[in-house]
């Protein structure tokens, strides 16, 4: 079997495009929050969010007219196209080997149904945008990447396990490239924002006024966010042949779907999956570093969480951070930004704090690294993804240590 490891990543969120600035924000515990601007808000008491300011599709897409596809699959692809120049891969070779290209998503294209259907109810079914229809199926988010970088002999599908897809495509990838099926693998997630989404949780009295604030005891929900995050895997043997920087290696991942409730998570089910991912990894709980929460925000997520992080880890856990106080919840793309997060701090040697922390909630005990990111050896991290419905999903990464040690 191959070992898996990280050498390119593309990133598009709210606080930076691109590994380097998205690795800054992290490290500065930057804002992604905002009032939306990328819909109307009308008739919601507050609509603040982590829109992503200042993309620009045509400076990373080069074969597709970003005309042509949804804002997700802009971004999925923009993405694809960072990492796979952070990777110093040449596109001519890579077009030409086995490869993997899957994409998470919780919503697909919402941004682009949202404007697909507005004047079909007000003026009926002849105003439906033909051009429209033909780009909003989730398959184009894996799609575009597979045309964007002119690949024809890629598997290239879109996982929909919601928040926790991106995870989930990680996990395809090690698998793939871990069995040797593929010499590479394109994985992460994309989604858009979109006034359906932000109109469904803010029926739920989910939608903080104004930041999110995982594990504090003054926390009043998530802010919706948008963005992708792409990973190059490849195998080792690879990557070393070609001199590639190494940011992590893929130790493992546990995936579980405990359909206990559409909305509400399940403590024994998430540290069942915690633990399915550190057997996976061959890791011992007390060599792991780090945990990347899903941490949401929500007293149903953060209480559950923390107390399935105990579970696992006993009564010193690791510190425990939600990089979703930065970016808010980037639905599909959470887990992926979530486990690119986690190589770029082993790589950099720093933990990303949870920012807009004030007292933390006596249920959750945990360090959750308040406001200000400190130093750190990372060796092990885990990252967590949970979605509605009962999905989790928990990738291992670990500190790639050559041969002799260094």
């Amino acid at each position: 079997m191959n070992r898996v490891v990280l050498t390119g990543f593309g990133v598009v969120s709210s606080i930076g495009l691109g590994s380097a600035e998205f690795a800054k924000g992290l490290r500065a515990g930057r804002s992604g929050a905002r009032p939306i601007s990328v819909f109307d808000t009308s008739g919601f008491e507050h609509a603040n969010g982590c829109q992503v300011m200042g993309f620009d599709p045509t400076v990373w897409l080069r074969n597709i007219d970003p005309a042509t596809l949804g804002r997700a699959s802009q971004f999925s692809a923009a993405a694809a196209r960072m990492a796979v120049t952070d990777a110093g891969l040449d596109e001519k070779e890579l077009a030409g080997k086995r490869g993997l290209v899957t994409v998470g998503t919780t919503n697909g294209e919402p941004f682009d149904l949202d404007v697909l259907m507005e004047p079909r109810i007000a003026e009926g079914v002849r105003a439906t945008a033909p051009a429209t229809s033909r780009w909003v199926p989730p398959l184009m988010l894996s799609i575009s990447i597979a045309r964007e970088l002119r690949m024809s002999n890629v598997s290239a599908y879109t996982i929909g396990t919601a928040c926790a897809a991106g995870n989930y495509a990680i996990g395809d990838g090690f698998d793939a490239v871990r069995s040797g099926d593929v010499e590479f693998a394109l994985c992460g997630g994309a989604d858009a924002m979109c006034r359906k989404t932000f109109a469904s949780f803010y029926r739920l009295g989910a939608i903080a006024p104004q930041v999110c604030q995982p594990f504090d005891a003054d926390r009043r929900g998530i802010l919706t966010g948008e963005g992708a995050g792409v990973l190059v895997m490849e195998s080792l043997d690879s990557a070393l042949a070609r001199g590639a920087r190494i940011y992590a290696e893929v130790l493992g991942y546990g995936l579980n779907c405990d359909a206990y409730h559409q909305v509400a998570p399940n403590q024994s089910s998430i540290e069942r999956c915690m633990r399915l991912a550190l057997d996976d990894a061959g890791v011992k709980p007390h060599e792991v570093d780090l945990v990347s929460a899903h941490g949401t925000g929500t007293q149903a997520n953060d209480i559950t969480e923390s107390r399935a992080v105990r579970q696992v880890y006993g009564d010193k856990p690791p510190r425990t951070v939600s990089i979703k106080s930065m970016l808010g919840h980037t639905m599909g793309a959470a887990s992926a930004l979530g486990s690119i997060a986690c190589a770029l701090a082993i790589t950099h040697g720093f933990i990303p704090p949870t920012i807009n922390h004030r007292v933390t909630d006596p249920g959750c005990e945990i360090d959750c690294v308040p406001n200000t990111s400190v130093a750190a050896d990372l060796r092990v991290v885990q990252n967590n993804g949970l979605a509605f419905g009962g999905n989790n999903a928990s990738v291992i990464l670990g500190k790639y240590v050559k041969e002799d040690g260094r």
